[in-house]
């Protein structure tokens, strides 16, 4: 292996890995305040490519642009989801909120599937084919927007959660709700406002997700799945730690496809995650007792 050939995997798996980072960001946020798994995430991320590729097919919007419809109107969504399903379950247990996620999943899974049919869709744009050559290595334009926005997001949200009142109540609350509770915060507001920015990244995650891959329907769960292991590799509830472990599961997957074969790559993912969570259950890039 040259050393081209070394940092071309490197940056395909850094690239490729900030997709998985998005997705996983908007778990952490989720987690971190309603203390569930969204296992819906990933299918909610096909939904925001469904909706950036008809607006690019129907009417000529530039995907990127299409940001900002598709971010708004997911934090909208993600309010109505919230008070629609998951109000008055948030604090009866994570069970019930699992078991809603799961029905949603299946349900908008089938609704897209009727709609547009299961057929891979993908946008195809004048950039979609270009790269960037720096240094003898590749770079694809698309992954390296993705790589943008995945940065942007984790430091919009942790600006938001550090540097606003209602973003420092958001963290308060997911540290100690009971305490939090004492100086008038209240548990639905929090919740209402962590599973709307989850849905908005979710909408972020989306056209990323349109501008590099075919997608069908089925693609959410193989997502949510791939985000959940990244969340896990990185830390529950540790928004840098989210996009650290997605970029390490890309670079683990790039390096395991060239070694072996790309049949081994999910393989071994699998393997450093279930080994992660033997030895270091808190996640690589947290400690146990800190958490961003």
């Amino acid at each position: 292996m040259t050393v081209d050939t070394l940092l071309q995997l490197l940056i395909n798996g850094i690239l490729f890995g900030t997709m998985y980072g998005i997705a996983a960001i908007g778990l952490s946020v989720i987690f971190g305040i309603m203390h569930i798994i969204f296992l819906a995430q990933g299918t909610m991320i096909v939904l925001a490519a469904y909706c950036c590729y008809w607006l690019f097919k129907l009417y000529g919007m530039n995907p990127y642009l299409s940001a900002f419809v598709i971010v708004p109107a997911f934090l909208v969504l993600g309010q109505v989801l919230y008070h629609g399903l998951f109000r008055r379950v948030s604090v009866s247990g994570r069970f019930p909120s699992l078991l809603i996620a799961f029905g949603l999943m299946s349900l908008l899974e089938n609704l897209m599937s009727v709609l547009w049919t299961p057929n891979p869709r993908a946008i195809d744009a004048v950039y979609s084919s270009y790269g960037i050559t720096l240094l003898n290595l590749n770079i694809s334009f698309t992954r390296l927007m993705a790589f943008i926005m995945a940065i942007v997001a984790a430091g919009a949200v942790t600006l938001f959660l550090k540097k606003t009142l209602l973003g420092m109540a958001v963290r308060a609350a997911s540290e100690n709700m009971e305490s939090a509770m004492l100086v008038g915060i209240t548990p639905h507001r929090v919740n209402s406002v962590a599973f709307a920015i989850g849905m908005a990244l979710a909408g972020l995650a989306g056209i990323a997700v349109a501008t590099v891959y075919p997608f069908d329907p089925g693609f959410g769960f193989i997502f949510s799945l791939k985000a959940m292991i990244a969340l896990a590799l990185g830390g529950m509830g540790s928004l840098i730690g989210a996009l650290a472990g997605g970029i390490l599961l890309g670079a683990i997957e790039s390096f395991s496809s060239y070694i072996f074969s790309g049949a081994w790559a999910d393989a071994i993912g699998y393997a450093v995650f279930l080994l992660v969570l033997m030895f270091k259950p808190e996640g690589l890039f947290v400690s146990s007792s800190n958490k961003d």
